[in-house]
């Protein structure tokens, strides 16, 4: 078939009210797998979204799809955010095609995943994906663990583990978290498809959870952490019946793997949108399973400096992100992770260590808390240590050491870490300035302005005493 409604399923056209800006759908219908839902499909002429605003590369896709006598559509967010007036970063195409039969359609085409197939056309830089529809749930026999033909496997949770059947489009929509991401562009006649009136939670900006909320967040608990996500970056609100259960199912949290919540954790917070996603994920009470150190933390310093860094470093990550400069995961774990590092610091026992190797035991103790619950790389993490360990040399401004932190491979991130303490009332600002002013002089001016400081500045730590060299016995 070719972009038109699927055997035995009826259409319905959406009515748009050009007032209020919305459509007409139908809610009668329960939205959960194996309904009748027919789609309501919006036409041309009843919505924003243009060829002109997908890229050439996935219109070519889609066209080569449909010329082959494939169903094509453009799905998910692409979709929503072109309802929305939002450009899209990505444009993931949705056919009936099994992945096989894509790659004979295209050379430059890569198939990828063991849980589900997906298929990669490459245009240089570009990567187009493509999925296969994928069938509704099917039944699971007594143990709770394989559905009756083999082809699903859950753990003792509800969480699916691996999934590998294709279906339908009328199936595939059932198996999208979000009905404001379960929208279809048909290239057939560039209308968009909706069976569960994605439309109008996108238009009223609702984010609705297809299907029981209970049993949705069951099958794959990083769900709440998406429906955190998309809301902080839309800023959608979500729905009653979607939010009501996420403080209650928080914990399942606990038993996804560590390293796929690294994953989910950079996409929180490197986006552009990190202190909404901040305070969502406190206000549903899915931060303590997330970054239980810095909870903790932060519930008995709610008025401390170390707090105010931590949302001044978000703050500062999302300008970064709209101002297109880079951030990284070395940096924001730095600033999640401090309120918790420095009470930690605060309280042990430092004696005879020196300042700089307090702060590496302060910060080993939290990463090591923190591996257990999302698994941040050693790429990240050992430079984050280091950055907070210099924090200390800053003090030390006399002599050529000043001149020798200068060329610190980590000088920079640690530079811009002192000027966040500066900001948030943890360091003094003369000291951020100094900093700053040094890095504009010339090396004969940075000489001469560092001799000016000796024995003005205090030392990064205690003398260590020099022992005496014992006289062997005569």
């Amino acid at each position: 078939m070719r972009g038109v409604a699927p055997s035995g399923c009826g259409i319905i056209r959406a009515a748009f009210n050009v007032s209020s800006g919305t459509y007409s759908l139908d809610h009668s219908k329960p939205l959960h797998a194996g309904s009748s839902a027919n789609p309501v499909i919006v036409p041309r002429d009843q919505h924003p979204v243009s060829r002109s605003q997908i890229s050439q590369n996935a219109l070519k896709v889609l066209y080569r799809l449909k010329d082959a006598g494939y169903q094509a559509f453009l799905v998910g967010g692409a979709v929503r955010d072109l309802l929305l007036g939002i450009e899209p970063k990505d444009f993931d195409i949705v056919t009936d095609a099994h992945p096989e039969q894509v790659k004979e359609l295209f050379r430059n085409c890569r198939l990828i995943g063991r849980r589900f197939h997906l298929a990669h056309v490459r245009f240089g830089q570009d990567i187009v994906e493509v999925a296969t529809f994928r069938a509704a749930h099917t039944p699971i026999d007594d143990d709770n663990s394989v559905d009756e033909d083999g082809s699903r496997v859950l753990d003792e949770r509800g969480r699916i583990l691996r999934d590998n059947l294709y279906g339908t489009i009328e199936e595939d929509v059932w198996r999208r978290d979000f009905t404001a991401n379960a929208l279809y562009y048909s290239i057939q006649d560039f209308s968009i498809w909706d069976y569960v009136g994605g439309v109008e939670d996108a238009r009223a900006r609702v984010l609705k959870l297809i299907g029981d909320p209970e049993t949705r967040y069951h099958e794959d608990a990083v769900r709440m952490l998406r429906a955190v996500r998309f809301a902080a970056k839309l800023n959608f609100s979500i729905h009653r019946d979607s939010a009501e259960p996420i403080a209650r199912l928080a914990g399942m949290l606990d038993g996804i793997p560590a390293a796929r919540l690294f994953d989910e954790v950079c996409k929180l917070f490197l986006a552009g949108f990190a202190v909404n996603a901040f305070d969502l994920l406190v206000h549903y009470g899915l931060l303590e399973h997330l970054l239980p150190a810095a909870a903790r933390a932060l519930a008995q310093q709610s008025s401390s400096n170390a707090v105010r860094l931590l949302r001044l470093g978000l703050e500062g990550t999302d300008k970064r992100v709209l101002q297109d400069k880079p951030v990284t995961p070395t940096f924001l774990f730095a600033v999640l992770l401090w309120p918790a590092i420095k009470a930690t610091y605060d309280a042990q026992e430092q004696g005879a260590l020196q300042d700089t190797q307090a702060w590496f035991t302060a910060c080993d103790r939290v990463v090591a808390q923190q591996q257990k619950r999302v698994a941040i790389p050693k790429r990240f993490t050992i430079p984050m240590t280091e950055l907070i360990a210099m924090q200390p040399r800053f003090e030390r401004r006399d002599g050529r050491r000043a001149l020798r932190l200068l060329e610190h491979p980590r000088f920079r991130a640690a530079y811009d870490f002192l000027l966040l303490r500066a900001a948030a009332g943890e360091a003094d600002p003369m000291l951020a300035e100094w900093w700053t002013n040094i890095q504009t002089l010339t090396p004969e001016e940075r000489i001469t302005l560092v001799e000016q400081n000796v024995g003005s500045t205090p030392s990064d730590g205690p003398k260590r005493r020099r022992r005496r060299r014992r006289r062997p016995a005569v």
